[in-house]
C-alpha cells in the first residue's frame, strides 16, 4: 500500500512550474566535446538528445524544511521568521522534477541569488 505524502513533500507553490516558462527561459545548453574526440559518442549518443534539449523541467533550491501547526502558520505576519532544519553554511538540496539530483553553495551573482553545486548525488534505481 502506498503512504499519502507528508505536507512537507508537496510541491512549493512559489517555485516556477514548467506551464509558466517558456523555452526561452532556458539558457542554451553548450556542448562540452566534440565527436572528433576519442572515446565520443556514437550517433545513439549526446546527437540524439537534442530532441530532449528544449523540454523544460522543474528546478528547485531547497534551503531548508519546517513543520508548523496551521494555527501557528495563520498567525504569522511580515517579519516573522520560521526555523529551518539548517544551520547557516550547509548545503542547499538542488531537485529536478522533485528528484535529489546534487547539493550546492548559495551565491549572489549581480545582485541575483544562485547556486554553485558542490555534490552530484548519484541515487541508486
Amino acid at each position: 500500500m502506498m503512504e499519502s505524502p507528508s505536507p512537507m513533500d508537496i510541491e512549493q507553490r512559489d517555485m516556477i512550474v514548467a506551464s509558466e516558462t517558456v523555452a526561452d527561459d532556458f539558457p542554451p545548453l553548450e556542448d562540452f566535446g566534440s565527436s572528433d574526440a576519442p572515446g565520443a559518442a556514437s550517433a545513439a549518443g549526446p546527437a540524439s538528445l537534442e530532441a530532449i534539449y528544449d523540454v523544460p523541467v522543474k528546478v528547485q533550491a531547497v534551503l531548508g524544511r519546517s513543520r508548523i501547526a496551521i494555527g501557528a502558520l495563520m498567525q504569522l505576519k511580515a517579519g516573522a521568521v520560521i526555523e529551518l532544519d539548517r544551520r547557516v553554511g550547509e548545503p542547499v538540496d538542488i531537485f529536478v522534477n522533485n528528484r535529489l539530483i546534487a547539493r550546492g553553495e548559495v551565491v549572489m551573482i549581480d545582485n541575483s541569488l544562485g547556486v554553485t553545486l558542490t555534490e552530484i548525488v548519484r541515487q541508486e534505481r
